[in-house]
């Protein structure tokens, strides 16, 4: 990944609605979501603010989506969220691996 992409993708992260989308279609999975389905777990947003969101999000590369009839589904680009996470962490603890072991899990409570 290039600093261009990642500043892309920080940048479109970096609010707190797209990444609640985000967020929202990695724990979807693959399969992705509505649009409608998207706006009503995020609170109900309205449509032309998550058509914005969306879009931020799809131009940096994070998002895709595919028609199916005439609904629009949206998945995250898990491809995209492995090379922004490899970039920034690259040359992690001056290359001492096992500095850098997995974090634990996060609590709902966190």
């Amino acid at each position: 990944m290039e600093a261009t992409q990642a500043v892309a993708a920080l940048a479109a992260l970096a609010q707190e609605t797209r990444l609640g989308i985000f967020r929202l279609l990695v724990q979807a999975g693959a399969e992705g979501l509505p649009v409608g389905q998207i706006g009503e777990r995020l609170g109900g947003l309205p449509s032309a603010t998550l058509s914005f969101h969306l879009t931020q999000l799809r131009q940096a590369g994070l998002v895709h989506f595919r028609r199916e009839g005439r609904s629009l589904i949206y998945a995250a680009e898990y491809g995209a969220m492995t090379d922004l996470l490899g970039y920034l962490t690259e040359n992690c603890c001056a290359g001492d691996a096992a500095a850098c072991a997995p974090l634990p899990k996060r609590s709902e409570a966190a």
